[in-house]
């Protein structure tokens, strides 16, 4: 009987395991991720903004729950931290209430990403992903009271996330009937570059409609929180002064989980080097391509680190194990992440822009596919790969 461990249970590990224990007739699949819910990332600007928008139980979904269909003996779920990789043991230690060190015939790193808000203290918290730490609830209770009592808040980065966000944080402080003062601060000539020119006029016009000021061509340089009031100090770049705020939230750049990732199999800002396979084969491409470790998601140096290519990059990894484990021959999958980018970026529940096959879609259209409830009737089906 082989032996997979996968290490992360988001949008690229649960699929893989599911596949795996469906296909695979005699297998052990050891599945170990820090938290024992899943965390609906697609929905965070509005679960941290809204705080009555969601239930918990909508976002923060039971892993082991939709594994009780699968034998005992085929599926273990470990509630921990991987810690290291022993690659000519073949082992992974986790840390749990002891260190538990167990063995692989197959290992799938699929540890994600975090990003500077979500890691920072608890007490400081924004968390826009998984932490490493069994305290999800916590930290999303906590940063959603944060941003409710804000009266002044700078928002960081102009990306879909902190788009999504400011127009969230506008939305629900006009239907509280609160005052608050929101800046978005784009490092970029224009917020949401990776879209048309188009798409970023359409999400500057609603934002600035719903009162969020929209600074351009301007980087936050610095950021200082008073240690007395707990109030920031934002600097910015290219002369563009400081900003005093309640709350600054940073959502620009991904940060990824790696600490317990062999050096040699890391670029040099930090993820995992694969090939077309999604094999793991390390800096320079050569050295640890004939071990049996694949990586799938955003850990790995794929740049487009998305849901739903997380998900893709899920379906080659599941196939090729089964390849590896069932001896098959035949074509194997590879994986291109290509340059096309799709994506509906709403601001607010009415509407937002974005690009779907080369066009922007109307307002309306994003408020049916996104905005409405920003695809929380999914995440069900996240965890449960269906």
């Amino acid at each position: 009987m082989s032996h997979v461990v996968i290490i992360g249970a988001s949008f690229a590990g649960i699929p893989i395991a599911h596949s795996l224990l469906k296909d695979v007739p005699s297998i052990k699949v050891t599945l170990i991720n820090p938290s024992p819910t899943f965390y609906f990332t697609i929905a965070a600007p509005r679960i941290l903004a809204k705080q009555d928008a969601f239930r918990p139980e909508q976002y923060l979904l039971p892993i082991e729950k939709e594994f009780a269909s699968y034998s005992k003996t085929s599926f273990e779920f470990i509630k921990g931290r991987a810690s290291s990789i022993d690659v000519s043991a073949r082992t992974v230690s986790i840390d749990t209430a002891e260190t538990q060190i167990i063995s692989y015939d197959y290992l799938v790193i699929a540890s994600g990403s975090t990003t500077a808000s979500t890691s920072q203290t608890n007490t400081d918290s924004i968390p826009f992903k998984q932490s490493n730490s069994d305290n999800m609830e916590t930290l999303i209770q906590a940063a959603q009271g944060r941003i409710k009592t804000s009266q002044s808040i700078v928002i960081g980065g102009a990306g879909p996330i902190g788009v999504e966000l400011a127009g969230e944080v506008a939305e629900a402080a006009h239907l509280a009937g609160r005052k608050v003062n929101i800046t978005l601060v784009s490092a970029s000539d224009r917020i949401l570059p990776m879209l048309k020119p188009a798409g970023s006029t359409a999400a500057e016009k609603l934002l600035v409609a719903q009162g969020v000021r929209v600074l351009t061509n301007q980087k936050v340089a610095g950021a200082m929180q008073r240690s007395d009031s707990g109030k920031w100090k934002v600097t910015l770049s290219n002369g563009g002064g400081e900003l005093d705020a309640d709350l600054y939230i940073p959502t620009t750049g991904a940060l990824p989980n790696n600490d317990f990732i062999p050096v040699e199999f890391l670029d040099q800002d930090g993820w995992v080097v694969v090939d077309k396979e999604l094999r793991v084969v390390g800096r320079g491409g050569a050295g640890v391509a004939s071990l049996p470790i694949y990586a799938a998601g955003d850990i790995t140096n794929n740049s487009m680190r998305l849901s739903f290519k997380a998900q893709e990059q899920a379906a080659v990894v599941a196939s090729n194990l089964k390849a590896d484990i069932l001896s098959q021959g035949g074509k194997r999958k590879t994986y291109d992440q290509g340059n096309t980018i799709m994506m509906v970026v709403p601001v607010g529940s009415t509407g937002g822009t974005g690009l779907i096959f080369g066009w922007t879609p109307w307002s309306m259209m994003v408020k049916m596919v996104k905005a409405k409830d920003f695809l929380i009737s999914r995440a069900q089906s996240a965890v449960a790969a269906r």
